[in-house]
């Protein structure tokens, strides 16, 4: 099975309908992932196959949740799961932000080479990062559900969502949420072959 039959079986399976272009831009950007991780050591994956599943695959599955038009990807690393969004979402604003100077820079050949106009690659740290609340803050595998809010609550208005992709149980982490964030969990799995994905997504209520 080619990678681009797989990428649209995949997508199918969690009914997300793919353009060619959309389809030949992920498959574009994994391909740019697979040949800088080797120099650059961008994730712990390194078959290609597996980076379609654990990383494109994976970050679709936010698509459908995603609130709003302007969206903040909190420590982003190689860009998961903001790149294959806003591929998904070219009429969306993201920003793309992580203190990692290296896969900042990464980031930005990935912006050049697939003329992706609707992606701002800031190079630093949430906390110092300053910007007018955003629609959707999402991470992946970033941090607690508690330091993820406390580390972007200076970004939230009241209908901001933040959405955390997490693996397994996250029933440990829900106490030491502060009473005024709501919470809603979806259990994700888009075939036999992708992890399970556990999306949080969060809205503070006052």
């Amino acid at each position: 099975m080619t990678l681009k039959t797989a990428l649209q079986n995949s997508a199918q399976a969690l009914n997300i309908a793919l353009t060619d272009t959309q389809s030949d831009h992920l498959l574009q950007y994994l391909h740019l992932l697979h040949k800088w991780n080797q120099a650059y050591n961008l994730t712990a994956v390194r078959d290609i196959n597996e980076m379609l599943d654990r990383h494109i695959i994976d970050s679709l599955t936010v698509l459908p949740y995603l609130h709003g038009h302007r969206h903040c990807d909190v420590g982003t690393g190689a860009g998961l799961p903001g790149v294959p969004l806003a591929i998904m979402r070219p009429e969306d604003e993201f920003i793309l932000v992580d203190s990692n100077g290296k896969k900042t820079r990464f980031l930005t050949q990935v912006i050049y080479e697939l003329q992706l106009q609707n992606i701002t690659i800031v190079n630093q740290r949430i906390e110092t990062y300053q910007h007018e609340p955003f629609d959707t803050i999402m991470s992946r595998a970033f941090a607690s559900l508690a330091d993820m809010v406390d580390v972007t609550r200076h970004l939230c208005g009241p209908s901001t969502i933040i959405i955390a992709m997490k693996s397994g149980h996250v029933a440990t982490e829900l106490p030491a949420l502060e009473s005024d964030w709501n919470f809603e969990i979806h259990e994700i799995k888009a075939d036999k072959q992708s992890p399970a994905r556990t999306l949080v997504i969060l809205q503070c209520v006052k």
